[in-house]
């Protein structure tokens, strides 16, 4: 069975929701991210799909395709990997190998996690994650934490919810204060 990744942004303070200016998804304002880059790719090589909700589809499509002054590698990245979409209302995605998942998302990502292939790694997408949280489908959880409290704004795990107990699998820092932690269920 493929394994499902929550890989997130998060602030100090829990914040997955972006209201304030802390994360530019082209680089940190001159910081030299090559660290963090690295790593970045180095997930990117253990996936070959990306699962999101329709408004981060949405704003991902507005933003990444054909882009061709990122130096990042993300566009790139995002242009071949197959996507799949969870939306009720999305008909026509508008972005090459992307898949709109009309019908019950945990039936749709539970088939999807039992065919054969990579990594399918969520990102964004704060109600599908807490969906799948919820439904138990989740096998990791990735978390790049920026140093910075926003204060407010949703997080990862609704209040009230409960996961499975977690196990550190690996943790490391990049030269921009940003952390990487990434959980397994036990």
């Amino acid at each position: 069975m493929r394994t499902l990744a929550i890989t997130q942004n998060t602030t100090v303070d829990g914040a997955v929701e972006m209201l304030d200016d802390w994360f530019d998804p082209q680089g940190q304002a001159g910081t030299d991210n090559s660290d963090l880059m690295q790593e970045i790719h180095r997930q990117d090589e253990r996936a070959d799909a990306l699962l999101v909700g329709r408004r981060t589809f949405e704003d991902f499509r507005g933003y990444w395709p054909g882009r061709t002054d990122d130096p990042t590698g993300v566009s790139a990245y995002l242009d071949r990997v197959q996507k799949y979409v969870v939306s009720a209302t999305l008909t026509e995605p508008g972005w090459q190998h992307t898949t709109v998942l009309s019908g019950d998302p945990v039936e749709q990502v539970r088939a999807l996690k039992e065919q054969p292939g990579a990594d399918i790694v969520v990102t964004g997408s704060i109600t599908l994650c807490h969906t799948l949280i919820g439904a138990g489908l989740v096998d990791e959880y990735r978390l790049f934490t920026y140093p910075v409290v926003q204060g407010r704004g949703r997080r990862l795990f609704p209040d009230g919810a409960a996961a499975d107990r977690l196990r550190l699998v690996e943790c490391r820092g990049f030269g921009s204060g940003i952390t990487y932690s990434r959980y397994a269920r036990e």
